[in-house]
Order: C-alpha cells, then structure tokens, then sequence
C-alpha cells in the first residue's frame, strides 16, 4: 500500500498504469478530492484519460488512510500544497498536469504558485480563488455542532447535486464517504479556504489552466468563476447546465471529455 511521506504523517496514494503501448511514456495527471469527498469520485474519469496518462489518486490530508494528528501542525494552503508535491514526489512524478474540485482546485492554484516549473497544466472544477465568495459555509460549524454529521452530510448532497442526477447507489457511496470525515478536518480544512485570496497573485501563473463550473452552485456562483478565468492568462471555461457543487461526479463524462481535449490542445500548442 503506498504512502507519501510528509514531515507530519503519511499520505495515501494510489496509481493506475495502464496507458496503451503506443504511448510509452504517459504523462501524470494528479487528481485532488474536495472537503467531503473520497478519491473515487475520479472512477468513471479513467475510460476517458488512462489510455494515454499516468493516473494518481490520493485522500486528502485528514480523511481516509491520510488520516494523522492534528498535534503539532496547523492546517494552511502552503501545507496542503506541500502535500501534492509530496504524493508526486512519491509516485516518481517530476512534472505533471493537476486536477483539483472544491478546495483541491484552490490547492492547484497554489501549487501552480509554488512551484510552476513542475506543473504542466491546472484544471479547477467548482473551485474558487478566494474564500470570502464561498456561500453558506457559514452554516456547516452551526450545523455539525447542533444536528450532526448526518444532518450536515444530508444538506451537503442536496447541495452537491439536483434530484436523480446520479444513480440511488452513487448516491449512497457518497453520502458514506462524508459521513467518514472526521469533524476536526472539515473545519479545519474549511478554515483555509474561507481565509484564501490568491487574487493578486492569479496574473503570474503561467500553466494553461481548464476551469469546469456548474450553472448552479450553491457555493460558487458563476461569476466568481468567470473572474478567475479572466485573472488567469492561459485559462478557458466551461459552464455545464443543470449542475450543483458535485459537477466532477454528475457530470463525470463530460468533465473528462473536456479535460482530454484541453489536454491534446495544449499539448500541440506546447509543439
């Protein structure tokens, strides 16, 4: 079972290597999970990529096997980014393209902040660049203390998706997945995206970057979106209709679609 190691604990990884024979070195791609979610949300992205890309997966610091204490570390975006080098550096992963949803997706911001020479491309699904813009999460501290992770999972699916937009089981697999965080990593996680403002920052990252958003986030409205797209040199939108905050799960196919032609695009380019 492999792990990355940080000066604070270990992190789970895993990797699919199955590109087909004619393309003997793939390219990675590191996919990045939100608050809530699990690294199998990814699952039906792998028809669309893993022909042609070395795929990596990982449980953010705090969930699943990353699971590690709290004591003598305080939670921060530069950590969480010092974690995504980590993974890569433990799956043998010099440069590579990073995919991110929900606060993932301001992780690969900053990572493409930290270290832009190993980062070939960012895509930011349903992610923002800065906190203050996030709505409702207010409510999550109120709601887990007063009703419960069960309660607060229970409104986080409604918000994640529009009524049958995923199978009765996937459903299921992924009210599971977010009633398995621990309270303490919620909060913690959501303490640094809510004081996150990269705004000035945005104009010196130089990645192509690929921005997926739903037309019906209760989080991140699209405007929010469309500011970073416009902060971002090198960057292209996309809006999908009838999606909430879980757009990289209801919209699987069409996400990894548009990820596959962003990245043949880009790499012609880069040619």
């Amino acid at each position: 079972m492999p792990y990355a190691s940080t000066t604070t604990g270990r992190l789970h990884y895993d990797v699919v290597k199955i590109a087909a024979p004619w393309h003997p070195a793939p390219e990675t791609i590191i996919f990045h999970h939100g608050i809530g979610a699990d690294a199998g949300i990814w699952k039906k992205w792998l028809p669309w990529l893993a022909d042609k890309y070395e795929i990596v997966v990982f449980d953010m610091r705090g969930y699943g096997q990353s699971r590690m204490s709290p004591e003598g570390f305080t939670w921060s975006l530069e950590l969480l980014a010092q974690d995504v080098f980590a993974v890569a550096d433990a799956a043998g992963a010099e440069n590579f393209h990073l995919v991110g949803e929900s606060i993932g997706g301001t992780i690969a911001l900053q990572c493409a902040l930290t270290q832009p020479g190993r980062i070939r491309s960012i895509t930011v699904s349903n992610g923002a660049h800065i906190g203050s813009t996030i709505q409702r999460t207010n409510e999550w501290k109120a709601r887990i203390e007063k009703h419960g992770i069960e309660a607060w999972s229970d409104q986080f699916l409604r918000d994640r998706f529009f009524d049958g937009a995923v199978a009765a089981e996937e459903l299921a697999w992924y009210s599971q997945c977010q009633r398995s965080w621990p309270v303490e990593s919620i909060l913690n996680a959501l303490s640094v995206l809510v004081g996150t403002d990269l705004t000035v920052q945005l104009s010196s990252i130089r990645c192509p970057a690929l921005l997926l958003h739903g037309d019906s986030s209760p989080f991140i409205p699209a405007s929010v979106m469309a500011e970073l797209h416009a902060l971002l040199p090198r960057s292209s939108l996309q809006i999908f209709a009838h999606a909430r905050h879980g757009l990289p799960f209801s919209h699987a196919a069409q996400c990894a679609g548009a990820l596959r032609i962003f990245l043949e695009q880009t790499a012609r380019l880069d040619n």
